[in-house]
């Protein structure tokens, strides 16, 4: 079974519900992404990945494909 790691991106500049769903689509076309979950209020975006197959980078490059900017946001504990 794969390695799945989960991500939590802060997302800047989403004001509506389609721009939840613009996000959430390009995150979902990202190869090794299995799981999305993207909400306006907090503005950000969850996801759940296969780290042999793409990485945050590559995920907030999807956001940023969408329209929006996006962080990783702190590991909890750092």
């Amino acid at each position: 079974m794969a390695e799945r790691k989960t991500v939590t991106l802060l997302v800047t500049g989403m004001t509506c519900g389609h721009c939840v769903m613009a996000t959430r689509k390009s995150l979902a076309s990202v190869p090794g992404v299995s799981e999305v979950a993207v909400t306006l209020d907090p503005p950000r975006a969850v996801v759940t990945y296969d780290p042999a197959k793409t990485g945050v980078d590559r995920l907030e490059a999807a956001v940023r494909e969408a329209g929006y900017a996006a962080f990783a946001a702190p590991a909890a504990g750092a």
